[in-house]
């Protein structure tokens, strides 16, 4: 009876929430349920910080924040693919700080006050969060507490609240920080070098040794009688587990359907350019005339001789011809050109460049500025007095520098081609200039093109035969592998293997941007052995993939490294055994030329052996060991390296005063840095965090 009454009980609670569920599906609509329901799958997830979910919306959330902040200082309203994609990282890195960094350093015993960021926000140590940030920087690029005064004063007034949004920004960009700093500081100051350490780095350091040795080789033959069972392998890899941890990855292979124009589009876009030809030759207004109809709008560079002579000479060779004039249609690649010499000047490649900076609108003050230098007037002083560029860090109060027509003030292109000593007035979009220039290279022949750029595109027709093929390939596969290997083997298709390949990839061979390939690679329905869709990137190259294996995050499985272990352990078998055959034939002897006798080897030597050997590429480390606690004088050995076995005498040991205590202490300091590097990454291992991103974004 007890047992029906439990069976009972369970029912009831098992129909109870059949009935519920029944009930929810009438009043909410499938599409709803679904998303509530999807709301509580990992599959949403965008990933775990110390083993907290973090939600998609949560992650959203704090890249719509970051993204604003982004046009707040850039004053930008477009976000270009790369800024989007360190945006993501930054929000990303944010929560791995606040979720799981700054706990972990608080329960080390580390806090950061309120008291104390306001000493960091106005008190003698302003944080370098703010000192370094161009908002609060004067004309001169140095740090104003008075522009950072009034920003603050300005937070309450402001009604769209971004300026509030911005301190907040920096506030928590301050406190991560000092807490980082810190931290850190808490690990240098615990990473001590003792005396006692410092003596022992110095003296082992300072201490070399000249050596005779002997080295039987290993060799490449196989020793059949050395054999390594699978439990030898199995115990290795229990022992080094380790040493196979192996992140996800995915082995595919592709062909790649790129769109390049046909014969008839090249055709078209040459009928274009030469129907343009004409009016490209008599035209009196180029530069409207390239901006309707040209790729190249009409440019303000003006070529020097040879300039152009690597990627055009034949275009350097008409420009700077007797009498050029326009140069006939020609092809480069899948691009038609025709060139208009425009101008022709004597100018410099640079000069030297002073100015006098006034306001919008001061003519008047500028002719009368211009009269007082014309009759001797002291360039530096007035520049001192009026200008308003107060650049604190050139020579002279006025100076610009060498300008050059890529490094140039919009609208000053004149002074390349001004007399030394001579005065201007020059109007750009900073103001109006007064202008001198007191030094330039010599003055060269040079040439303003006007070119006349027509590219082949691939057109529609273009587009359907390659996507027929593509379509071809993936129909006929059937979404298997061996009929995708069978089909590009018998049409020579060009199949592009890509192995290791990470779901956060934007890569793919030579290919960008291929994140809707990477998600199919990853996506939870594709298998290995299965053939893609086609899939289109960048609107003209069409993909069929093929998923040939999968490498989960975790281990490495013990049969895919099976081999590689089985190599080591006969290696280090045959060392062993080698050592014995060694020990055994020059047992007694006790000069290293019978020692070389014995084993069919020569006498080598090497000088100089320190433990600082122990970095060369050309000397093995268990040899230095063994020659740094050898006794001079006495043969010893063997010893096994790792391509051969050695025995060796210490002929002299000397010990000198190159490595000091300067040395070892930045040493120290380099090893410190190095700790300090790998924080994020120790502090990402030990917070368990999984990062799921490139699944959405």
């Amino acid at each position: 009876m007890a047992v029906l009454e439990k069976i009972r009980v369970k029912l009831g609670i098992l129909i109870t929430v059949l009935i519920a569920v029944a009930l929810l599906s009438f009043i909410i609509d499938p599409t709803t349920l679904e998303t509530t329901l999807s709301y509580f799958s990992s599959k949403y997830d965008v990933g775990k910080i110390d083993g907290k979910k973090v939600r998609y919306n949560e992650f959203q959330q704090q890249v719509d924040y970051y993204t604003n902040i982004y046009t707040l200082t850039s004053g930008s309203q477009s976000v270009s693919e790369e800024a989007m994609q360190a945006i993501n990282e930054t929000a990303w890195q944010n929560l791995i700080t606040q979720w799981y960094i700054i706990p972990e350093i608080q329960r080390a015993g580390i806090t950061v006050g309120d008291d104390e960021l306001v000493d960091l926000s106005q008190g003698k140590e302003i944080s370098p969060v703010l000192s370094s940030d161009p908002v609060f920087l004067d004309a001169s690029g140095k740090f104003s507490r008075e522009r950072l005064m009034d920003f603050i004063h300005a937070i309450p007034g402001d009604a769209s609240g971004n300026l509030a949004q911005y301190w907040s920004f920096l506030q928590q960009n301050m406190t991560s920080q000092q807490y980082m700093i810190k931290y850190t500081s808490l690990l240098a100051a615990s990473d001590v070098l003792t005396p006692v350490e410092l003596r022992r780095q110095i003296e082992e350091n300072n201490t070399s040794s000249d050596v005779e040795f002997v080295l039987v080789p290993f060799g490449f033959e196989v020793d059949s009688t050395i054999q390594v069972s699978n439990k030898e392998v199995e115990d290795y890899y229990r022992a080094h587990i380790e040493n196979y941890r192996q992140n996800a990855s995915r082995d595919v292979e592709f062909v790649a359907y790129e769109v390049v124009p046909s014969e008839a589009d090249i055709q078209a876009a040459k009928d274009e350019i030469d129907g343009l030809f004409e009016e490209f030759s008599t035209t009196g207004n180029l530069k409207s005339f390239l901006s309707l109809n040209s790729d190249t709008p009409l440019q303000d560079y003006y070529f020097k001789k040879g300039e152009l002579a690597s990627q055009f000479p034949e275009v350097d060779e008409f420009a700077f011809g007797r009498n050029p004039g326009v140069m006939p249609v020609f092809r480069k690649d899948n691009t038609f050109y025709a060139v208009r010499v425009n101008d022709v000047k004597n100018m410099s490649d640079s000069a030297f460049v002073r100015h006098i900076l006034l306001p919008f609108g001061s003519d008047n003050q500028a002719d009368s500025l211009i009269n007082v230098l014309n009759n001797g007037g002291d360039f530096t002083a007035l520049a001192s007095q009026y200008s308003l560029d107060k650049n604190p860090n050139v020579a002279n109060p006025g100076d610009i520098g060498w300008m050059t027509q890529t490094s140039m003030i919009p609208g000053m292109q004149e002074v390349l081609s001004m007399r030394p000593g001579t005065i201007a007035k020059i109007d750009t979009d900073y103001g109006v200039h007064v202008v001198t220039v007191t030094d330039r290279t010599a003055p060269v022949r040079k040439v303003q093109l006007a070119i006349l750029s027509k590219e082949a595109l691939a057109g529609k027709e273009t587009f359907q035969d390659y996507y027929a093929k593509a379509n071809d390939l993936a129909s006929r596969s059937e979404g298997k592998l061996e009929n995708f290997e069978k089909i590009t083997v018998e049409e020579d298709l060009p199949v592009v293997p890509a192995n290791n390949v990470l779901e956060s990839a934007r890569q793919l061979s030579r290919y960008n941007d291929v994140r809707e390939v990477i998600r199919w690679i990853y996506d939870d329905k594709t298998k290995v052995g299965d053939v893609s869709p086609i899939i289109t990137v960048n609107n003209n190259i069409f993909f069929v993939v093929a998923l040939k294996a999968i490498r989960e995050d975790g281990y490495t499985p013990v049969n895919n490294v099976a081999a590689t272990i089985r190599y080591l352990l006969t290696n280090q078998k045959r060392a062993e055994k080698v050592k014995a055959e060694v020990a055994s034939k020059i047992q007694g002897l006790n000069d290293i030329n019978s020692v070389a006798e014995a084993l069919g080897q020569t006498v080598s030597t090497r000088d100089g052996i320190t433990f600082g050997s122990m970095t060369s590429t050309s000397t093995e480390p268990a040899f230095v060991g063994a020659v740094a606690g050898a006794e001079p004088g006495v043969i010893c050995g063997p010893v096994a390296g790792n391509i051969g076995v050695y025995v060796f005498n210490v002929l002299d040991r000397e010990t000198g005063a190159f490595y000091t205590e300067d040395d070892a202490k930045i040493r120290a300091a380099q090893v410190e840095a190095y700790q300090i590097n790998n924080l994020s990454s120790i502090f990402n291992k030990r917070g368990n965090i999984v990062d799921n991103r490139a699944r959405f974004f």
